[in-house]
């Protein structure tokens, strides 16, 4: 195996533990946050930590005050599916089984989308994400629930997948969700309220997160968040992941010769999911692309992979049968593509993240209102 794996203290906070947080704040039992009437769980999807230092003059209210241990680090693969399920669940991608971008349906034999694919690929909400949510346990302690989104994720699968438990409000700009989701909050004590914030990220992955675009993304976001919260009212900022931009240069393209034995490629180009053939040798790949990517990827097997702990202290079988036979990470800025697929507009994606770097794992975890030390 060739894998180096991220050099974190064994006791850096990580997004797994946000739920947990949540509920202990709601209850005065927090070691770590102030008691709050009702909590406001703010995620702002795409926005790492060091890019959003680096961008500090464009974000005044996120960095007043936010000091080196503001942060957590996301679970891995740094990818939406596995880390916002891990946020609104409070498990481990081994646990919950959204374990990539694309994954292999092993009853199918079919790779889906597990952040648009539920309806058109089959997936059952219930039971392909059965984890209980945020929402859930809040409903269960009889506290008023509510998800403040955009209004086409509404009825997806993968909300119904990682919202269940939340009364769904829709609103247009960030600026309007942010001040429904503390209206909500004050008019409801003692409930929590989730507030989604896709905009940086879509400008991340169209145009790079030094773009004119994504910067006014994040001025957006930053002058949403620096009204005034009401009191007692408790505000917790993170996001789901970071990400870094992938130069044309840095693109490694697979040919025919490098996919000798190879069923299926899914995750993505930071984070590739390989599913070998049934009569090939899973090791045998593995041996031989880590040939073929030397110094610019890291390749594990299932199981090294998941011995490493890399998707959390424990797997399901389910969530395993998910995981690709070979696992390929990028290293610094790279991707790796399918040069066979008939469709490559995927390499036109600048902004990408899924892999091991600081840039994609390292996020703020900010407070304000009840929570502002």
């Amino acid at each position: 195996m060739s894998l180096i794996l991220p050099s974190e203290s064994p006791a850096a906070r990580s997004v797994v533990g946000v739920a947990d947080d949540v509920f202990a704040a709601l209850r005065g039992e927090s070691a770590t946050l102030p008691r709050a009437e009702s909590v406001v769980l703010v995620l702002i999807d795409g926005l790492g930590a060091i890019s959003l230092r680096a961008h500090a003059g464009h974000a005044r209210a996120l960095t007043a005050g936010m000091a080196k241990k503001d942060v957590a680090h996301s679970v891995f693969p740094s990818t939406t599916a596995a880390a916002l399920t891990s946020i609104l669940t409070g498990t481990w991608p081994g646990q919950h089984g959204l374990v990539g971008y694309r994954v292999l349906d092993p009853d199918r034999d079919v790779l889906v989308n597990q952040l648009t694919g539920w309806e058109s690929e089959g997936l059952d909400p219930a039971t392909w994400q059965a984890a209980p949510t945020v929402f859930e346990r809040a409903r269960s302690e009889g506290r008023p629930t509510f998800a403040v989104g955009v209004a086409a994720y509404a009825g997806s699968g993968f909300t119904r997948a990682t919202l269940r438990g939340a009364d769904f409000v829709a609103a247009q700009t960030p600026a309007e969700r942010v001040e429904a989701a503390y209206d909500l909050a004050e008019r409801h004590p003692g409930s929590l309220v989730y507030c989604y914030l896709p905009e940086a990220d879509k400008a991340g992955h169209r145009y790079g997160l030094d773009s004119a675009h994504w910067i006014a993304a994040l001025e957006e976001i930053d002058a949403a968040l620096s009204r005034r919260v009401p009191p007692g009212v408790g505000v917790l900022v993170t996001s789901d992941h970071g990400m870094l931009d992938v130069p044309a240069h840095r693109q490694i393209v697979l040919e025919a010769e490098h996919l000798e034995g190879v069923r299926h490629l899914g995750g993505e180009p930071r984070m590739l999911h390989v599913y070998v053939e049934p009569d090939a040798d899973a090791s045998a790949v593995a041996e031989r692309w880590v040939r073929d990517l030397d110094g610019v990827a890291d390749v594990g097997t299932r199981d090294q992979v998941i011995a490493a702990g890399l998707f959390g202290p424990e797997v399901t079988e389910a969530a395993s049968s998910r995981i690709g036979d070979v696992l390929v990470v990028a290293r610094g800025n790279g991707a790796v593509y399918d040069g066979t697929a008939a469709d490559q507009r995927g390499r036109g994606m600048i902004g990408q993240h899924g892999g091991l770097t600081p840039e994609e794992r390292q996020v703020p975890l900010l407070r304000f209102g009840a929570f502002a030390r």
